[in-house]
């Protein structure tokens, strides 16, 4: 029997990123990310028609922006920005910052200790998307998070 989710996705949200450029993506996130390439569908033309790679555990699809997508508001880089932040949690922040800055990655955020208990920051890839490096550093409760967040507003 055919199962309609495949297994190991069942309630994920799988991120699935349209590039310029999936092959040299690929490379770029196993330097900087220690990402792993599970599949790769290379198109009669060369380009990447659909890739999955796995980084820290976490499924991504990615391929070739196709030049028929209605707008394609898919690529930050014809978009000129992304809405999409991309979220992981490190062993070590400092660590992996520098890691994937070394593979070519723009940091955006330094590393930096949040009053939500975390260590955190933002880098750019040469793709033009956003990831968010974050390790948890301290357990805060709802309430000393609530506080922080109102004297930080108060600045």
């Amino acid at each position: 029997m055919v199962h309609p989710i495949p297994d190991g996705l069942e309630g994920r949200i799988v991120p699935y990123l349209m590039i310029d450029g999936a092959a040299a993506a690929i490379d770029f996130y196993q330097s900087a990310l220690g990402a792993e390439e599970n599949y790769r569908l290379e198109m009669p033309n060369g380009a990447i028609g659909h890739a999955e790679i796995v980084v820290n555990g976490a499924v991504i699809y990615l391929a070739d922006a196709p030049d028929d997508m209605e707008g394609n508001a898919a690529n930050p880089g014809k978009l000129g920005g992304t809405s999409v932040l991309l979220h992981q949690y490190v062993e070590d922040v400092d660590a992996a910052v520098e890691r994937a800055v070394g593979a070519g990655a723009t940091l955006l955020r330094e590393p930096a200790d949040q009053f939500y208990g975390d260590r955190a920051a933002v880098l750019a890839d040469p793709f033009g998307h956003q990831w968010s490096l974050h390790t948890h550093i301290r357990d805060v409760s709802p309430d000393e998070m609530a506080q922080a967040a109102q004297a930080m507003a108060e600045g």
